[in-house]
């Protein structure tokens, strides 16, 4: 990880060192394993109403909260499980989020049954299962939604999913690489 000033990055990353490295080794880059998939349905609907950063720093306690997220092992947290996540320090302690972790990692289950994975499932939105590769020159262009965002956060409703609307659903395609939204020049593009 490379601070240098001629270093061009995403300005959304900052010089925060957790951030600066989530934005050059993970953001945009394409995730094909339902595990990272699962973690990213998970930080992501932790996120909604917060900040990204707020969720980097809490990750490593997400995995050891949510069975390093291994959705077989969360799709079986009782409420005895909420009730211990919910004394958790180390995670956003919200119950609606809580529960709708457990309730998505057993609909993200149906999904791996239905589909084969939920990587066939979710990747198969896109034509090809290519990434879409965006030519911003400033972050500030890129949408918080499109209309992809839309059918996809769409269906998943339909399926049951919570905590996953179409801003969260586009966050989570950038952080999957599904999209990529890193500007032109930019060193993880």
């Amino acid at each position: 990880m490379d601070l240098n000033k001629n270093i061009i990055r995403c300005a959304w990353c900052g010089t925060d060192p957790l951030y600066v490295r989530y934005h050059d080794e993970e953001w945009g880059k394409p995730v094909y394993d339902d595990q990272t998939l699962f973690e990213f349905l998970i930080l992501e609907s932790a996120q909604a109403g917060l900040s990204w950063i707020t969720i980097l720093r809490k990750r490593e306690n997400y995995r050891k909260a949510f069975a390093n997220f291994n959705a077989e092992k969360v799709a079986e947290f009782t409420e005895e499980d909420v009730k211990r996540l919910l004394q958790n320090e180390g995670i956003i302690r919200n119950r609606l989020k809580v529960n709708a972790a457990i309730s998505n990692a057993r609909l993200f289950l149906g999904i791996q049954k239905e589909f084969g994975s939920f990587s066939d499932y979710i990747w198969g939105f896109l034509p090809d299962k290519k990434p879409v590769i965006n030519t911003w020159t400033d972050h500030k262009n890129a949408p918080a939604r499109t209309e992809l965002s839309d059918r996809i956060s769409l269906d998943m409703k339909k399926r049951g999913f919570k905590f996953f609307g179409t801003t969260i659903c586009y966050a989570h395609m950038q952080a999957t690489g599904m999209i990529n939204d890193h500007i032109e020049g930019c060193i993880a593009r």
